[in-house]
């Protein structure tokens, strides 16, 4: 198996988009681009509402990704374990497109004899250790999130110290929305010290509007530095899209 980069837009929000594109149809613009979605709801002494947990899972539905709704004084621990189970999943994927390759179009891991099972089990759990990993991390910051906000800033940093024991490289970069002038603020660019997400924290201020399809948007284009195609057109495509999982 030929070993890539794992790529992950992790959005941490507390409620529903309110402005802009729709985040599900962009979440499934990343997904083709081969970025996993993966969402985290975050609640202080209430519920995010029926309205918010629905476009969670729709949104990391249909970026391939894993949600999780919490309270705050979860979100360490759970900004953890989204992040790495989510490359397990995505790396399990790869396996199985390429089982199917070998065995046929109805052959999964689940499929082979538990020895066997075992011994891919083990190869993914070594690449998920192995592989270099690109995390962009978006984070709501409107208003409703300022009593989260020092909560998401203790995860983002023991997010870090974390996956600093793998042997892989990882990238982080940090978007915050509402922006101060835009939709999106770029917070942190692209950079494998994770001990500069640290220097960050600070410009991490609440306030605004929601624009969760934007922010998205704008983190798809982060990665691969290109403008993203036309959503009316892909979405109007009547062939299926191949999935591109970054390995």
């Amino acid at each position: 198996m030929k070993k890539g980069t794992l790529k992950q837009i992790l959005l941490i929000t507390d409620g529903c988009s309110n402005s802009g594109e729709d985040p599900v149809a962009m979440a499934a613009l990343a997904k083709e681009q081969g970025i996993t979605v993966n969402v985290i709801g975050v609640m202080l002494n209430d519920s995010v509402g029926d309205q918010g947990k629905q476009e969670i899972e729709e949104i990391a539905m249909s970026g391939n990704g894993i949600s999780q709704i919490v309270y705050a004084k979860q979100l360490s621990q759970t900004v953890q374990m989204v992040t790495r189970k989510a490359m397990t999943q995505t790396l399990q994927g790869v396996v199985n497109s390429e089982l199917k390759q070998i065995l046929g179009s109805r052959s999964t891991i689940e499929d082979l004899p538990p020895e066997k099972r075992g011994e891919v089990m083990e190869v993914v759990d070594e690449l998920g250790e192995t592989v270099d990993l690109e995390v962009l991390i978006l984070v709501d910051i409107s208003g409703s999130m300022k009593d989260k906000i020092p909560t998401v800033k203790e995860a983002l940093f023991d997010l870090s110290i974390s996956l600093n024991s793998r042997i892989g490289q990882n990238r982080f970069s940090i978007f915050g929305f509402p922006g101060r002038r835009d939709e999106v603020d770029k917070i942190l660019d692209w950079t494998p010290k994770l001990d500069s997400i640290s220097s960050v924290f600070p410009k991490l201020t609440s306030g605004g509007i929601t624009p969760t399809g934007p922010a998205i948007r704008e983190a798809i284009q982060h990665f691969s530095r290109k403008k993203p195609r036309n959503l009316r057109s892909w979405i109007s495509r009547d062939d299926e899209y191949i999935e591109e999982a970054g390995l």
